[in-house]
């Protein structure tokens, strides 16, 4: 009997998230480090539907691949799910073209800082239960 077999996928989808959430950090401090770079255009890392669709097993489309070499059209499992990385050119069509608002990107930072501590918490809290049940409740 495997006493982990509960906690399994929930470990899995939150080290999944602490990794893509660590990317899109890795994202927006690159737009904050090129504020001031003309002609930069800002990146935004998204993976929040793809990793909702994982989760739920697709979107409410319902297709079907038949075949091996048939490309899904949403991630089958958390393991394949990848964010998505645009980049949006200035559309203010003044100064140096560069797209980067620095206050919204901060914005952007604690959010996504908010959203990996709280992985990071959840995480934890459910090592302290199995560490609670591995020692028989001592």
């Amino acid at each position: 009997m495997n006493i982990a077999a509960p906690f399994d996928s929930n470990f899995h989808l939150l080290n999944k998230v602490l990794d893509l959430r660590a990317e899109k950090q890795r994202v927006i401090s690159s737009n904050v480090a090129n504020a001031e770079t003309p002609g930069y255009q800002k990146e935004t890392y998204s993976f929040e539907d793809n990793l909702r669709n994982a989760i739920n097993g697709g979107s409410s489309l319902n297709l079907k691949t038949t075949k091996t070499n048939h490309i899904a059209l949403y991630p089958t499992s958390i393991d394949t799910v990848e964010g998505e990385l645009t980049r949006e050119p200035d559309t203010t069509g003044i100064g140096d073209e560069n797209s980067v608002s620095v206050d919204a990107e901060m914005i952007d930072m604690s959010k996504n800082q908010l959203m990996y501590e709280t992985a990071a918490k959840l995480l934890k809290k459910k090592l302290t239960v199995l560490k609670f049940a591995i020692s028989e409740g001592k």
